[in-house]
């Protein structure tokens, strides 16, 4: 047998014990506390060239490829579940934390890594690589993870680390393109290629946005299994369109991932599951090829350095940037320290970090290791004890639990009416009532009790007790009205 058909062999068997291993680490995360992402770059280091798989991988291009396909993936699922309310809530806060904030904490973290005796132009660049925080660790922590802030705080935190990626990107670039060419930075000419890069990225992923929000209300597919398809291709569309056009792609990604999120559509609930697993799959693979891209020998060489760089960046840097942005805006003081404290690093600087090694700067091996350190503490320190300095700050909210089922029509056009489902607490108005009690909206009716693991068939003298969750079916535009009613509702 030829090979390269052994070869193949291997390979897909090891893709499969890694994504099972993955899998495993998921439900340790869970429980253990521990966020995911570690867990994923510690299995990718085992499999590596110096760990027990003895994979030999070294391959940065094809590593910043997989990355940037999953930071897309990662960003249009983030983009397609904010709802526009909470961009009203929080896009004043955010976009100030996504652009001053992070030329704040980069400029911190640039004249402390020069204090440790970096060059200026590797002490700045090292600043900007880590001056973002990552969209995939805080989706990961406070969606997978059981932290539930209150809403304002929750709003701006995960907003701002779907805004956040473009400056750092950016900073990153025209670092990068000074060291290579051995020319300072001329402020003025940055910050309008930041400006326009911004501009040109918001207008695209607006538009695109616009156009399949457009489309996927309006688009009739048998097949159901196509819809994913047609918002994928968006995704890469607007990403690639928003780059060659010399706009932001990732910010794109993320405008239009909001714009397509909160349109009508068919199956929404399928396609949101769809691509909740397509971004989970995306951020399994690029924490295991950034895992296997890593020596540990040389990460622990550097291990003093990225202490204090992490350090500075937890402690400093983070803590100060966000007390800047958020204070003249009113926030309490606890608000701004929770902010500043669940501000994880993740994929994205590593993936920054690449950057330099593929433009051959010097010292560009060092700023990875260094920044894969940093990554790796903050993601343990900050991600580990996210859900503690909640409660402890005060700041944790409430959810309700997941019920054992769920009621959702398949359609292949968009309808005219909802389904709203209500978790009945100690406190809800209709506790303790029969349904031929609840004064329902004209058309409005209920469809289902789910009470523990068992389904109850509503009925007049069908009474709700602590615990049920309540699935009503009525029409879109006393969708609101039912929600008053019904009390302690479901997102």
């Amino acid at each position: 047998m030829p090979h390269e058909l052994h070869a193949a062999e291997l390979a897909l068997l090891a893709i499969g014990v890694l994504l099972f291993a993955s899998v495993a680490a998921g439900r340790l995360a869970r429980r253990s506390g521990v966020p995911v992402l570690v867990l994923f770059l510690g299995i990718g280091m085992l499999a590596g060239s110096e760990g027990l798989g003895g994979i030999a991988f070294e391959d940065y291009g094809l590593s910043y490829l997989v990355g940037t396909a999953a930071l897309v993936l990662i960003l249009f699922d983030g983009g397609l579940r904010t709802p526009l309310a909470v961009v009203r809530t929080a896009i004043a806060p955010a976009s100030l934390l996504a652009t001053a904030g992070v030329v704040v904490t980069a400029s911190v973290v640039g004249v402390g890594a020069h204090a440790l005796g970096a060059p200026w132009s590797e002490a700045l660049l090292l600043g900007a690589i880590v001056s973002s925080t990552d969209a995939a660790a805080v989706f990961s922590v406070l969606r997978g993870g059981g932290v539930h802030l209150e809403e304002r705080v929750g709003a701006l935190v995960e907003l701002e680390s779907g805004l956040n990626d473009p400056m750092a990107a950016l900073l990153t670039l025209a670092l990068v393109s000074a060291a290579s060419a051995g020319d300072g930075v001329a402020i003025p000419s940055l910050a309008f290629g930041v400006l326009l890069q911004l501009v040109v990225g918001g207008a695209i992923g607006a538009a695109l946005g616009g156009v399949g929000r457009w489309l996927v209300s309006r688009l009739h597919v048998r097949i159901g299994g196509l819809y994913p398809v047609v918002t994928l291709a968006f995704a890469f569309t607007t990403f690639g369109a928003a780059s060659l056009a010399h706009g932001s792609g990732y910010l794109a990604v993320y405008v239009a991932g909001v714009a397509i999120g909160n349109a009508r559509m068919p199956s929404r609930a399928a396609l949101l599951r769809v691509h909740d697993f397509i971004a989970w799959a995306g951020q399994i693979v690029m924490f295991l090829v950034l895992g296997l891209l890593v020596f540990p020998s040389r990460v622990l060489a550097v291990a003093p350095t990225g202490l204090a760089i992490a350090a500075l960046l937890v402690f400093v840097a983070r803590p100060l940037a966000v007390a800047l942005c958020l204070a003249p805006l009113r926030f309490r003081p606890r608000e701004i320290a929770l902010v500043g404290w669940v501000g994880l690093r993740g994929a994205v600087p590593i993936i920054l970090a690449l950057i330099p090694v593929l433009a051959h700067v010097e010292g560009g091996e060092h700023i990875f290791d260094v920044v894969f350190f940093v990554v790796v503490v903050s993601a343990v320190l900050q991600g580990g004890t996210a859900k503690w300095v909640t409660e402890r700050l005060g700041l944790a909210t409430a959810t309700p639990p997941r019920p054992e089922a769920l009621v959702e029509i398949v359609s292949g056009t968009p309808l005219a009416d909802e389904i709203v489902a209500a978790f009945v607490d100690a406190g809800s108005p209709v506790l303790d009532k029969r349904l031929s009690e609840i004064a329902f909206p004209p058309g409005a009716r209920v469809m289902l009790v789910v009470r523990g693991t068992s389904l109850v068939a509503p009925k007049g003298d069908t009474q709700l007790v602590v615990g049920d969750h309540v699935f009503v079916f009525c029409a879109r535009e006393r969708e609101e009205d039912v929600r008053r009613l019904m009390g302690a509702l479901e997102g």
